[in-house]
């Protein structure tokens, strides 16, 4: 174990974050670079060694965290990086991305606060990019199969490196101009910086893995083909459709879905646009959505040089400590300021948005809202709670229902899909056509990008046994499997 005495005589240190004034003046991570170092191996002292590690049971990838953890202690930052690896493909992206359900189930946030589980794996993987243990690991000899994934997000990616490493001829399909899904153009530059997406496809690529941008299986692409084409298909291409808002004035301009937004932002990081033309620039911004989209939202607004930035949220606002019907170690729903709250602007809980208003010229300028509360189980409108706010921009960040059926692909493949419009598949991963899987957010529906790994990584193994007979590759989740919750 790390330090025996750690969880006693050490107390959590975070990394340390950028001054607002500094930071929403540029797109770079929030975070100040190298605050960590100093710090983290102290912190990960504070892992228990506590016989169950329920942080285990908290992550879908199985990360071997107390050992990592152990590791880092002991700045054996080459033996963290295998042990990291030996679960997760790309712990870059989720030691800063996710949300890190392993924290709320460590032992130690029981009674105290968590180890900062996501600190030490984001600090083990910058400090082996830094030193080159990060390497490409090409296939000793080739299959002679070939596989489609189609989507490049988390769970594709995943899937194609583990499919690459056994032996197999994978060629990657993205609709996009880049690589990356979500992870390009989903999540802004000042969360997750773009070298990264880019030094793990340069690793991918040196392993084999092939690229093929602006292809999009359904209309560039009939799927039927692409079957015949491949000996097997993994389907990664993420739960896209998004959840609209259908109230009177949707139609207006300036009203936008923030995936319509946010990719916007970052292509003007990539140098492919001087100018966003979606900007929220001297603008009054709603985002409806208090979820980790529209916090995304709110950041890129604020760095546009917004007037003025309002969240809404059609939930009560949640509570700072677990609720006592949340127990541990379940992911609570708590009150989250993200960096993008720190920086300014207001949110506003239990409220639903009535109507738009607009100009002369079809251009939003106001939200009207009521406010709302449980009745019989059921939100109702609370009379005489009627206002407007003004409204020059709006974002909606209300989530996804499903992977996108309009683009052709579901139909030529003849996928059946199940009762939540999601991509249905047995055990293996295995859709209804013989041959083709489902990874990700197509099969699950939203969620998280541990889960998108760790179902890329399940998947691979379903398709390396239909294609080999056999597989080493590891499982870590079935598709039935749910986060840990009540």
């Amino acid at each position: 174990m790390a330090d025996p005495k750690g969880f006693l005589t050490t107390g959590r240190e975070v990394a340390q974050t950028r001054p607002v004034g500094e930071r929403v003046k540029d797109w770079n991570e929030v975070y100040v670079p190298g605050s960590l170092l100093p710090i983290i191996s102290k912190q990960a002292g504070r892992c228990m060694d506590c016989g169950i590690p329920f942080c285990h049971q908290g992550c879908p990838l199985g990360n071997l965290i107390p050992e990592w953890n152990d590791y880092a202690y002991r700045e054996d930052w080459s033996a963290a990086s295998e042990r990291l690896h030996a679960t997760n493909n790309f712990p870059e992206f989720t030691g800063r991305l996710c949300p890190a359900p392993c924290e709320s189930a460590c032992v130690l946030a029981i009674n105290q606060p968590a180890v900062t589980i996501k600190n030490v794996e984001v600090t083990i993987i910058d400090k082996a990019w830094d030193s080159g243990d990060v390497t490409p690991q090409p296939p000793e000899r080739l299959s002679g199969k070939t596989v489609a994934v189609i989507g490049s997000g988390p769970a594709g990616l995943a899937a194609a490196q583990q499919l690459t490493r056994a032996g197999h001829t994978v060629a990657v399909y993205e609709r996009a101009d880049r690589i990356g899904g979500l992870l390009r153009y989903g999540i802004p530059e000042f969360k997750m910086e773009k070298r990264h997406i880019n030094r793990r496809i340069e690793q991918m690529r040196a392993e084999g893995t092939k690229f093929r941008t602006e292809v999009e299986i359904g209309r560039d692409v009939d799927a039927a083909k692409l079957r015949k084409r491949y000996d097997a298909v993994v389907i990664a291409a993420g739960a896209t459709t998004a959840r609209d808002l259908p109230v009177p004035g949707r139609e207006l301009n300036g009203i936008h879905q923030a995936m319509e937004y946010l990719p916007l932002a970052n292509k003007v990081q990539e140098g492919d646009l001087t100018v966003a033309p979606i900007t929220a620039e001297g603008k009054h911004v709603i985002v409806i959505g208090g979820g980790d989209t529209g916090a995304d939202c709110v950041g890129t607004a604020h760095r546009q040089g917004a007037a003025s930035v309002t969240q809404l949220e059609i939930m009560p606002r949640p509570g700072e400590e677990r609720p006592a019907n949340q127990p541990w170690p379940t992911f609570p729903m708590l009150y989250k300021v993200t960096s993008a709250h720190e920086e300014g602007g207001e949110r506003v809980y239990s409220v639903s948005t009535t109507h738009f208003e607009g100009d002369e010229d079809g251009n939003v300028q106001f939200l009207h809202l009521a406010e709302v509360e449980f009745k019989d189980g059921k939100l109702e409108q609370k009379p005489g709670t009627e206002r407007k706010i003004p409204a020059q921009l709006v974002t909606l960040a209300m989530g996804f229902t499903g992977t996108d059926q309009e683009n052709g692909l579901v139909r030529q493949f003849g996928l059946e899909l199940d009762a939540r419009g999601n991509i249905a598949c047995d055990g293996e991963y295995a859709t209804n056509v013989p041959g083709v899987y489902v990874a990700g957010d197509a099969g699950r529906g939203q969620s998280l990008i541990v889960w998108a790994i760790a179902e890329g990584r399940s998947a691979a193994r379903g398709v390396d046994r239909f294609l080999a007979g056999d597989s080493a590759l590891p499982a870590p989740i079935k598709p039935t499997d749910r986060s840990l919750t009540v």
